[in-house]
């Protein structure tokens, strides 16, 4: 029961990092690299300002402020330096690589014996796991929450225009760079938090912890909108975070066959790539009854 309650936490928490890449990915409609240096960087950030004495929920902060800090790096480069969006975030998440080791000053720090807001006293009294399903419920409510009233005004709405039509945008007077660089902000500040929490809840920050996560917010996203079909933007928001949540529940039950744990990369690139390929499939059947149907009998 402790490992489903702790999969179902860690589901919650990677539901924040899935939220993030959503602005980027389906609102502004491109993909962003940054993200697997962003992930790191919010935990190498968190982690280092934990064993300097820092409060938790600043520390917290901290992470999230520089998950947005990347976010407008790349922003720059992709409207100010008309660099190519794959590429600008490529060369942001590398830039971030050495910044995470100047960070650290080394590859990897642990959080033995230091106050983390998942190890909170009154935490600390509740069943093993259950600490980690509180903090993601709490974070991931008031991301959710703080996103549909942001889409919801006419800022909201100016960057929902851009992605959907970037020229119609122009032509009502929207500055659609200025857009492009704050959802590039939103989404990797939120990217950078989910690092931050991540890193509490394993007790450690990597500088390598960020190689596949932009598959697992792909992960989260596309298993939502499989699970739920047509959804509006609101319920899309929360279908990503179940989405996350039931992504950590396949590959739960995937290593509980037996796989080895040294395959956990491959099993999510191949449960993304059948997600991904479920929408055709069900296409596809639909069509063959219809076929079906439209052949008489003797």
């Amino acid at each position: 029961m402790s490992m489903v309650t702790s999969t179902i936490g860690q589901g919650l928490l990677w539901g924040i990092l899935g939220l993030g890449l959503f602005l980027t990915f389906r609102i502004l409609d491109f993909p962003d690299m940054t993200v697997e240096g962003t992930f790191p960087f919010g935990a190498c950030v968190c982690v280092e300002a934990l064993v300097h004495g820092v409060n938790p929920f600043l520390a917290t902060l901290l992470a999230c402020g520089a998950g947005m800090v990347t976010g407008l790096v790349t922003g720059l480069l992709y409207t100010k330096g008309r660099i190519p969006i794959l590429l600008a975030g490529i060369l942001t998440m590398t830039g971030v690589y050495s910044i995470n080791l100047r960070l650290l000053g080394k590859a990897n720090v642990g959080l033995l014996n230091r106050a983390t807001l998942l190890n909170l006293p009154r935490l600390q009294q509740l069943p093993q796991g259950f600490a980690s399903v509180i903090v993601g419920l709490v974070v991931a409510v008031v991301a959710i929450v703080g996103l549909a009233l942001f889409l919801n005004t006419d800022l909201g709405q100016a960057f929902i225009a851009t992605g959907d039509n970037e020229k119609m945008a122009r032509s009502l007077g929207i500055n659609t760079d200025i857009m492009k660089i704050l959802g590039l902000m939103l989404a990797n500040g939120l990217i950078g938090l989910a690092g931050g929490l991540l890193a509490q809840n394993g007790g450690y920050a990597d500088v390598n912890m960020g190689i596949g996560t932009i598959v697992i917010g792909l992960a989260a996203i596309i298993i939502g909108e499989v699970a739920y079909g047509e959804l509006s933007l609101t319920a899309r928001l929360v279908a990503v975070v179940v989405g996350s949540i039931l992504y950590r529940l396949i590959l739960l039950a995937v290593l509980q066959l037996g796989f080895n744990t040294n395959d956990f990369k491959l099993l999510s690139a191949v449960i993304l790539a059948v997600c991904l390929m479920l929408p055709l499939l069900q296409a596809k059947f639909h069509v063959k009854q219809l076929l079906h149907k439209g052949v008489e009998r003797p």
